[in-house]
């Protein structure tokens, strides 16, 4: 009597068919990039969301902290202080330079952003492909299964099974990958969403406070002083 078939995680991955084995080790490598993706952005995404509560802070007292400031609330200043600086034009009243100021600001916020999204776009692909790559390799491992019926001429449970469940077993890996790809994904896109609401909206208001402080009959040196706070 032969003995018994390990059906061990180890057994269907070292007796599967080489097609499978490959469908099997990509799906693993990709659950991996997509956790340390996730993990990644989780830490970026807080960090984002501390900035704008900082950046909402200033808004609501229309100047920008004293001192350098790292993040996207450095790069709103620098971006407003630039524009304070070398934008302004002759004949200009006080929406000129809040739309001026406005757009340059949400310019810096939309650049940060984009840094922050990337990778985003790997976690909706491997959400989107893997079941269907573990598909395939179900698939590929069922044709092995009939294969080995037709050549053994035995269509015994002991002759199928095998086969059947290493190909199941390249589904299970597809979804082990998709689906924390998935809530990852819609996580992080909800949640820039809406921290760029929050973002646009201090903004918005921080322009508007700027531009009152702006005096248009200064120079170009002194219409960047009033965007810090002064103690």
């Amino acid at each position: 009597m032969e003995p018994a078939r390990d059906f061990s995680i180890i057994s269907l991955v070292l007796h599967a068919d080489p097609v499978v084995q490959a469908v099997m080790g990509g799906l693993v490598l990709a659950s991996v990039a997509c956790w340390a993706v996730v993990f990644e952005k989780a830490i970026r995404i807080r960090v984002l969301k501390r900035d704008v509560t900082a950046l909402e802070d200033a808004a609501a007292s229309g100047r920008f902290p004293d001192g350098e400031s790292a993040g996207l609330v450095g790069a709103v200043h620098r971006a407003a202080v630039i524009e304070a600086a070398e934008g302004a034009s002759p004949g200009e009243d006080r929406g000129d330079v809040r739309t001026r100021l406005e757009k340059a600001m949400r310019g810096a916020l939309k650049r940060e952003l984009q840094r922050i999204e990337g990778g985003l776009p790997f976690l909706a692909t491997v959400g989107s492909s893997a079941p269907f790559i573990g598909l395939f390799g179900t698939v590929w491992g069922i044709m092995n299964s009939f294969t080995s019926i037709a050549q053994q001429k035995d269509t015994s449970l002991a002759v199928v099974a095998p086969g059947i469940a290493e190909a199941l077993f390249a589904t299970a890996l597809g979804l082990v990958a998709a689906i924390p790809a998935v809530i990852a994904y819609n996580q992080f896109a909800v949640g820039l969403g809406r921290v760029n609401d929050r973002a646009g909206s201090a903004i918005a208001l921080l322009a508007k406070r700027l531009a009152r402080r702006q005096d248009l009959g200064h120079d170009k040196a002194e219409t960047a002083v009033p965007l810090r706070r002064t103690v």
